[in-house]
């Protein structure tokens, strides 16, 4: 026998369905959250090996704010600090990990994430001669801006507004840098 159409039977099987599927769900995260701590970890330390000269020991995390943003940052004795710096880009965030060596020195840069356009604005992430200019950039004989705006970047071909960006992430994690290093 069918059970009869009511808000009752409607809400108890309504409820039901929910407890079920949250249990579910619940389940899934409780076996998948630490393999994916791990998976994000990985992330980061295989980010940090690239941006950073190589180096022992273990990257301490740490917080700091700058101009009233936060930026998260990874020191390494003896090889610098790995600055995450979040800029606007044309397709939205562009999240970046800029390396800077003891000496001041940018060793080098990798994105994080972006929502660039893909094939023009996406190169940012790809393209090895705009990302490898920034290896060993000095910025007290180059400026952090794209040619366009008087600076030394060389921009991406069709995508001036993402290499904007990029030049200011590397600029913001800089200044970061010294103010990290008491030179502000």
């Amino acid at each position: 026998m069918a059970a009869k159409s009511n808000l009752k039977n409607m809400a108890l099987s309504l409820t039901l369905v929910c407890l079920v599927c949250s249990a579910i769900l619940g389940i899934v995260y409780a076996f998948t959250a630490e393999p994916v701590r791990k998976a994000e970890l990985a992330k980061t330390n295989a980010s940090i090996a690239r941006v950073l000269p190589a180096f022992e020991g273990v990257p301490t995390q740490q917080m700091t704010s700058w101009k009233g943003a936060d930026y998260p940052y990874y020191s390494v004795e003896g090889a610098g600090y790995a600055i995450i710096s979040r800029v606007n880009g044309f397709g939205g965030p562009l999240t970046l990990m800029v390396g800077i060596g003891e000496d001041g020195l940018i060793v080098n840069t990798v994105v994080l994430s972006h929502a660039e356009t893909p094939g023009l604005g996406a190169k940012c992430a790809s393209d090895a001669s705009f990302i490898d200019q920034f290896k060993g950039w000095n910025t007290a004989e180059k400026r952090l801006a794209v040619v366009k705006d008087g600076g030394d970047v060389d921009a991406i071909t069709a995508s001036t507004i993402t290499s904007r960006a990029y030049a200011l992430a590397v600029a913001n994690a800089y200044e970061v840098y010294k103010q990290l290093k008491g030179d502000e």
